[in-house]
Protein backbone atom coordinates (compact mmCIF):
# COMPACT_ATOMS: atom_id res chain seq x y z
CA UNK A 1 0.00 0.00 0.00
CA UNK A 2 2.56 2.63 0.94
CA UNK A 3 5.14 1.08 -1.73
CA UNK A 4 3.19 2.19 -4.35
CA UNK A 5 2.65 5.60 -2.92
CA UNK A 6 6.25 6.40 -1.67
CA UNK A 7 8.49 4.42 -3.90
CA UNK A 8 8.25 6.48 -6.94
CA UNK A 9 8.83 9.65 -4.82
CA UNK A 10 12.08 8.25 -2.74
CA UNK A 11 13.11 6.26 -6.34
CA UNK A 12 14.06 10.04 -7.67
CA UNK A 13 15.98 10.59 -4.57
CA UNK A 14 18.05 7.00 -4.77
CA UNK A 15 18.57 7.41 -8.72
CA UNK A 16 21.59 9.84 -8.93
CA UNK A 17 23.73 8.04 -5.99
CA UNK A 18 22.98 4.44 -7.58
CA UNK A 19 24.57 5.95 -10.62
CA UNK A 20 27.46 7.08 -8.60
CA UNK A 21 27.66 3.89 -7.29
CA UNK A 22 27.35 1.91 -10.42
CA UNK A 23 30.17 4.94 -11.90
CA UNK A 24 32.39 3.33 -9.17
CA UNK A 25 31.68 -0.14 -9.92
CA UNK A 26 29.70 -1.22 -7.00
CA UNK A 27 27.41 -4.15 -8.18
CA UNK A 28 23.52 -3.92 -6.95
CA UNK A 29 23.67 -7.30 -4.97
CA UNK A 30 27.25 -6.00 -3.03
CA UNK A 31 24.71 -2.95 -1.97
CA UNK A 32 21.62 -5.35 -1.16
CA UNK A 33 24.43 -7.76 1.36
CA UNK A 34 26.01 -4.61 2.53
CA UNK A 35 22.49 -3.48 3.84
CA UNK A 36 21.98 -6.31 5.23
CA UNK A 37 24.62 -6.72 7.19
CA UNK A 38 24.39 -2.98 8.19
CA UNK A 39 20.60 -4.27 9.70
CA UNK A 40 21.68 -7.30 10.92
CA UNK A 41 24.55 -5.53 13.19
CA UNK A 42 22.36 -2.52 14.10
CA UNK A 43 19.63 -5.05 15.33
CA UNK A 44 21.55 -7.62 17.03
CA UNK A 45 24.23 -5.56 18.67
CA UNK A 46 22.27 -2.04 19.58
CA UNK A 47 18.67 -3.14 19.81
CA UNK A 48 19.22 -6.50 21.81
CA UNK A 49 21.19 -3.63 24.80
CA UNK A 50 18.60 -1.28 24.30
CA UNK A 51 20.55 1.19 22.33
CA UNK A 52 17.40 2.43 20.18
CA UNK A 53 18.60 5.66 18.99
CA UNK A 54 21.78 4.88 17.27
CA UNK A 55 20.21 1.42 16.97
CA UNK A 56 17.41 2.71 14.82
CA UNK A 57 19.92 5.51 12.95
CA UNK A 58 21.92 2.21 11.89
CA UNK A 59 19.18 0.41 11.07
CA UNK A 60 17.48 2.99 8.72
CA UNK A 61 20.08 4.11 6.77
CA UNK A 62 20.91 0.39 5.96
CA UNK A 63 17.49 -0.39 5.15
CA UNK A 64 17.86 2.41 2.58
CA UNK A 65 19.72 0.27 0.77
CA UNK A 66 16.44 -1.47 -0.30
CA UNK A 67 15.93 1.31 -2.69
CA UNK A 68 18.96 1.86 -3.87
CA UNK A 69 19.95 -1.73 -5.17
CA UNK A 70 16.99 -1.77 -6.83
CA UNK A 71 17.23 1.43 -9.07
CA UNK A 72 21.27 0.78 -9.80
CA UNK A 73 19.77 -2.99 -11.38
CA UNK A 74 17.07 -1.17 -13.24
CA UNK A 75 19.64 1.52 -14.55
CA UNK A 76 21.76 -1.77 -15.43
CA UNK A 77 18.56 -3.60 -17.13
CA UNK A 78 18.89 -6.39 -15.21
CA UNK A 79 15.91 -9.02 -15.36
CA UNK A 80 17.72 -11.48 -14.53
CA UNK A 81 15.95 -13.87 -11.14
CA UNK A 82 19.01 -14.26 -8.47
CA UNK A 83 18.81 -10.35 -7.94
CA UNK A 84 15.03 -10.62 -6.55
CA UNK A 85 15.38 -13.93 -4.97
CA UNK A 86 18.82 -12.49 -3.25
CA UNK A 87 16.65 -9.12 -2.09
CA UNK A 88 13.67 -10.49 -1.29
CA UNK A 89 15.84 -13.41 1.05
CA UNK A 90 17.87 -10.47 2.40
CA UNK A 91 14.75 -8.72 3.17
CA UNK A 92 13.71 -11.90 5.14
CA UNK A 93 17.04 -12.10 7.34
CA UNK A 94 16.96 -8.23 8.09
CA UNK A 95 13.41 -8.40 9.80
CA UNK A 96 14.52 -11.90 11.69
CA UNK A 97 17.66 -9.58 12.47
CA UNK A 98 15.68 -6.56 13.87
CA UNK A 99 12.11 -8.26 15.32
CA UNK A 100 15.32 -10.61 17.21
CA UNK A 101 16.70 -8.00 18.61
CA UNK A 102 13.80 -6.83 20.15
CA UNK A 103 13.16 -10.26 21.62
CA UNK A 104 16.69 -10.11 22.80
CA UNK A 105 16.04 -7.09 24.78
CA UNK A 106 12.84 -8.01 26.19
CA UNK A 107 13.82 -11.34 27.12
CA UNK A 108 17.05 -9.74 28.54
CA UNK A 109 17.49 -6.52 30.42
CA UNK A 110 14.58 -5.21 29.03
CA UNK A 111 12.76 -8.04 31.31
CA UNK A 112 9.08 -8.07 29.71
CA UNK A 113 7.75 -11.75 29.01
CA UNK A 114 4.86 -10.09 27.18
CA UNK A 115 6.56 -7.79 25.01
CA UNK A 116 8.99 -10.97 24.62
CA UNK A 117 6.00 -12.77 23.00
CA UNK A 118 4.51 -9.66 21.10
CA UNK A 119 8.25 -8.97 19.46
CA UNK A 120 8.52 -12.72 18.58
CA UNK A 121 4.72 -12.70 17.04
CA UNK A 122 5.71 -9.39 14.95
CA UNK A 123 8.51 -11.56 13.68
CA UNK A 124 6.68 -14.85 13.09
CA UNK A 125 3.43 -12.97 11.36
CA UNK A 126 5.55 -10.79 9.11
CA UNK A 127 7.55 -13.83 7.85
CA UNK A 128 3.76 -15.33 7.39
CA UNK A 129 2.50 -12.85 5.50
CA UNK A 130 5.71 -12.24 3.21
CA UNK A 131 4.75 -15.62 2.23
CA UNK A 132 1.58 -15.93 1.82
CA UNK A 133 2.19 -13.62 -1.22
CA UNK A 134 5.40 -15.30 -2.39
CA UNK A 135 3.19 -18.66 -2.38
CA UNK A 136 0.24 -16.97 -3.94
CA UNK A 137 2.35 -15.35 -6.48
CA UNK A 138 3.56 -18.88 -7.17
CA UNK A 139 0.51 -20.45 -7.85
CA UNK A 140 -0.55 -17.42 -10.55
CA UNK A 141 -2.73 -15.17 -8.51
CA UNK A 142 -1.33 -11.72 -7.14
CA UNK A 143 -1.80 -11.25 -3.37
CA UNK A 144 -1.15 -7.54 -2.83
CA UNK A 145 -3.73 -6.95 -0.10
CA UNK A 146 -3.29 -6.20 3.14
CA UNK A 147 -2.50 -3.04 5.77
CA UNK A 148 1.11 -3.95 6.72
CA UNK A 149 3.17 -4.81 4.18
CA UNK A 150 7.03 -4.96 4.71
CA UNK A 151 7.04 -0.53 3.95
CA UNK A 152 4.94 -0.64 6.78
CA UNK A 153 6.08 -2.71 9.52
CA UNK A 154 9.33 -1.32 9.37
CA UNK A 155 7.99 2.48 9.62
CA UNK A 156 5.95 1.56 12.52
CA UNK A 157 8.55 -0.78 14.42
CA UNK A 158 11.12 2.00 13.66
CA UNK A 159 9.25 4.63 15.19
CA UNK A 160 8.92 2.93 17.99
CA UNK A 161 12.81 2.48 18.96
CA UNK A 162 13.36 5.92 17.47
CA UNK A 163 10.63 7.33 20.35
CA UNK A 164 12.04 4.87 22.99
CA UNK A 165 15.45 5.66 21.90
CA UNK A 166 14.71 9.60 22.64
CA UNK A 167 13.10 8.51 25.93
CA UNK A 168 9.25 7.26 25.10
CA UNK A 169 9.68 4.13 26.35
CA UNK A 170 6.11 3.12 26.22
CA UNK A 171 6.36 4.18 22.05
CA UNK A 172 7.92 0.81 21.41
CA UNK A 173 5.56 -1.10 23.25
CA UNK A 174 2.39 0.57 21.80
CA UNK A 175 4.06 0.11 18.41
CA UNK A 176 4.97 -3.79 19.08
CA UNK A 177 1.01 -3.88 19.70
CA UNK A 178 -0.24 -1.94 16.51
CA UNK A 179 2.25 -4.01 14.02
CA UNK A 180 0.60 -7.27 16.02
CA UNK A 181 -2.76 -6.57 15.36
CA UNK A 182 -2.00 -5.24 11.65
CA UNK A 183 0.49 -8.30 11.04
CA UNK A 184 -2.43 -10.75 11.84
CA UNK A 185 -5.02 -8.49 10.07
CA UNK A 186 -3.00 -8.75 6.73
CA UNK A 187 -2.68 -12.38 7.10
CA UNK A 188 -6.87 -12.39 7.70
CA UNK A 189 -6.73 -9.72 4.09
CA UNK A 190 -4.54 -12.30 2.10
CA UNK A 191 -5.96 -15.55 2.83
CA UNK A 192 -9.02 -13.98 2.15
CA UNK A 193 -8.08 -12.38 -1.29
CA UNK A 194 -6.44 -16.02 -2.41
CA UNK A 195 -9.88 -17.75 -1.32
CA UNK A 196 -11.74 -15.40 -4.00
CA UNK A 197 -9.39 -15.39 -6.54
CA UNK A 198 -9.22 -19.02 -6.31
CA UNK A 199 -13.06 -19.55 -6.36
CA UNK A 200 -13.39 -17.24 -9.41
CA UNK A 201 -10.86 -19.13 -11.30
CA UNK A 202 -12.85 -22.54 -10.24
Amino acid sequence: MLNLRVRPAIGRLVDPVAGALLRLGVSPDAVTVVGTLGVVVGSLALFSRGEFFLGTAVVFVSVLTDLLDGAMARKLGRTGSFGAWLDSTCDRVADAAIFGGLVLWYSGEGDDRLLTAVALFCLVAGNIVSYAKARAEGLGLRCDVGLAERAERLILVLVGTLLAGLGVPTALAVALWLLAAASAVTVVQRLVEVRRQDALAS
